[in-house]
């Protein structure tokens, strides 16, 4: 017999199969029909590969845009990603949630992790299924199914509100009412006829469990096929398994005869044959797949190094601070962090500062996460320069896992102001490449201005006063909004103004041969190559520092490296260099130019000597030019006209093809600017940056 229930208007419906079993299924069986609605809800954090079905339309709340909700790849998402989560990535849906389409496809060789639309995606080398979604527009001629079928015996979407409450069978007289839910499948054998009364679930194992359920007949799924295979195993070569004896039931369906039980169920006595899967059964198989979770190689488009200074003094109270590491987690898990992508080491600080873990000591988010719930604070002043200068001298180093040509970042958190000065700990910072972001929470209010140390701290210690490497925060609850735009700031790699290139880290020297076989036109055309040169590089105070000197038998220092602080300035120091004229002593320029030039570079910086001349020497030139190779100086000789080929090579750094050049006129010198320009970038960029 068959009760029916649900409306008189019924467009989507599946069978569901309750009733007590006497002997074999058909003798005695109750169905109910039981209707659902048309597009099944599930939650921010179902992921794909939990859904058994290839093709589906399903509803997704608001709120599916926390970076809690894992993404893993852009445009083509690997199966364990959040659907909804996706969705919000890929643009379909906003924050607000909706329906979407969802399409399982191949696994991919490698995901691409991305920022867009709010949502930090997750890079991942591999993965064994992936998904595509798009508007819920359903496509002619296919039939979406209103209810999910999921690999494990634990539904998610029972929490989002599907029905998923135990089925009750009609009440029989003389019995009491006992609900039955679907995990509790039945198979019977042929051969045995024997009356078997199955043990009834308790209420609340019914009330507490939601299972998987079936699809209507003729509708297939891999890890439960209630018409066909009545176990949740995920492997059909399990060893052991028997493929046992199928029967076709008056709904046509095909019921397995098992031969055995899993072990880890125990043995049941050989007659009758009976396998009962109690609610919450997960076959190991299943168990294994489940603990499989992917480690990230990090994001290759945020390879950055990172430090994050947080404030650990006594004025930020428990509350202040637990808010604090709490928005250090997040970052955490935005940022996808992994030797391949950014890496991440926290310091704290208060009357002095101390590395909780540097970049080589978690190497994944979920450690990192991990590490910064157990972090204590310590209490005392806020010495914020105390800490930038510490992370100078000791953070970014090779042994801490600093690695050379990743970006160096340091974001300093504040409440309120510091207690001590960071503009000269900061400069140093720069100078050493390092790209300083401030955050201040809950700054000074005019009555409190006159208790700050160093006003106009943030723009005396950022890395450029643009805006881009700033926050101000009203209120420590208001901290998680700067999340995603600091994120996206520290993973701009092309932004990072800081960072050591080939054009923003040199004290360039230019030796300049002032001889009277040079004339005065040459001479201005000699300066016009060396103005081009200049025009190339980054010139600031902490960036590229540009000096000259000038040579005959006698030496003249034109402009030191800090006489100038920007290009504009140093291009017109050039112009107004007067020709000198009279013989050509190389070897004591070179002399000259390391003790007035190079004996006041910065130790951060590195040296570059050019040297032009268009004549042999009236002097030895070897032993200053192993004098500048030993004391770490770059140098590149530039020869004109009757200059000595053999000369140039001893000058030049090795090797001597990469740092001499020789023209053989005056009016060909600019030819050899981007050359000169490319070999040294080449360099710079083969060896460690920081």
């Amino acid at each position: 017999s068959k009760t029916f229930r649900g409306n008189a208007k019924i467009n989507h419906f599946i069978w569901a199969l309750s009733g007590e079993v006497e002997g074999s299924l058909t003798n005695k069986c109750h169905f109910d029909l039981i209707v659902f609605p048309d597009v099944p809800q599930i939650n921010c954090d179902v992921k794909a590969g939990k859904i058994i079905n290839p093709e589906f339309i399903v509803k997704c709340p608001a709120g599916c845009q926390d970076p809690k909700y894992h993404v893993y790849g852009t445009d083509v998402y690997a199966s364990y990603s959040s659907v909804c989560g996706a969705a919000v990535h890929s643009g379909v849906l906003d924050n607000s949630g909706g329906k979407i389409l969802v399409r399982k496809v191949a696994g991919q060789s490698g995901y691409k992790g991305s920022y867009s639309n709010g949502v930090q995606s997750l890079s991942l080398p591999r993965w064994r299924e992936s998904f595509i979604v798009s508007e819920s527009k359903p496509q002619k001629g296919v039939t979406y199914p209103s209810a999910l079928t999921y690999s494990s015996s634990k539904s998610p979407a029972g929490k989002a509100g599907e029905t998923t409450k135990a089925y009750e069978r009609p009440s029989v007289p003389g019995t009491t009412s006992q609900p039955v839910t679907l995990t509790q499948v039945l198979a019977v054998t042929t051969a045995e006829a024997s009356h078997t009364t199955l043990p009834k679930p308790s209420p609340s194992a019914a009330s507490t469990t939601s299972s998987p359920r079936p699809q209507p007949v003729g509708h297939r799924s891999r890890e439960m096929d209630l018409w066909s295979t009545p176990t949740y195993t995920s492997s059909q070569n399990r060893p052991g398994a028997n493929p046992g004896v199928q029967r076709q039931d008056s709904l046509g369906a095909a019921f397995q005869k098992p031969v055995g039980v899993d072990a880890s169920l125990g043995k049941l006595p050989s007659s009758p044959k009976v396998l009962l899967l109690f609610p919450g059964f997960v076959p190991k198989e299943e168990l294994s797949t489940q603990s499989l979770e992917p480690v990230s190689l990090g994001d290759p488009n945020c390879k950055v190094d990172l430090s994050f200074l947080i404030d650990g003094s006594s004025s930020i109270g428990k509350r202040r601070f637990r808010i604090q590491k709490q928005f250090l987690a997040d970052i955490a898990q935005a940022l996808d962090i992994g030797p391949a992508g950014p890496l991440m080491g926290v310091v704290q600080y208060g009357d002095n500062p101390a590395t909780h873990f540097n970049l080589r000591t978690h190497t994944n988010s979920r450690d990192l996460k991990t590490a910064i719930e157990k972090i204590t604070q310590r209490g005392g002043l806020a010495n914020a320069g105390r800490a930038i200068s510490f992370v100078t001298k000791n953070f970014f180093s090779k042994a801490n896992g600093n690695r050379g040509g990743s970006p160096n970042v340091a974001v300093v958190l504040v409440d309120g102001w510091p207690t001590d000065k960071v503009e000269e700990a900061s400069r140093l910072a720069r100078e050493s490449g390092i790209n300083i972001f401030f955050i201040t929470i809950e700054g000074a209010v005019e009555n409190e201005k006159q208790y700050v140390l160093e006003p106009n701290f943030v723009n005396k210690a950022v890395c450029r006063t643009n805006g881009f490497y700033s926050f101000h925060v009203q209120s420590w609850f208001g901290l998680h909004k700067t999340l995603q735009p600091l994120v996206k700031r520290v993973c701009d790699t092309e932004r990072l103004a800081c960072s050591k290139t080939c054009l923003n880290s040199a004290d360039i020297g230019f030796v300049i041969d002032g001889s009277s076989s040079v004339g005065t036109g040459n001479f201005r055309t000699v300066l016009q190559f060396v103005a081009n040169l200049s025009k190339e590089f980054e010139i600031s105070d902490t960036d590229t520092r540009v000096g000259a000197v000038q040579y005959t038998y006698e030496q003249r220092l034109e402009f030191g490296f800090d006489k100038y602080s920007s290009k504009a300035d140093v291009l017109n120091a050039i112009k107004r260099v007067g020709y000198w004229s009279g013989g050509t002593s190389t070897g004591a320029a070179i002399n000259y130019a390391l003790e007035q030039l190079f004996q006041k570079s910065k130790p951060n910086k590195r040296k570059l000597m050019i040297l032009i001349t268009d004549g042999r020497s009236y002097d030895d030139i070897r032993i200053p030019a192993l004098a500048a190779h030993l004391k770490g100086v770059i140098t590149y000789a530039v020869g004109v006209a009757w200059a000595a080929q053999e000369e140039l090579e001893v000058i030049a750094t090795h090797p001597a093809r990469d740092h001499s050049f020789f023209a053989d006129d005056f009016d060909n010198l600019y030819q050899y600017v981007p050359r000169i320009i490319r070999n040294i970038c080449t360099e710079f960029n083969s060896q460690p940056r920081n």
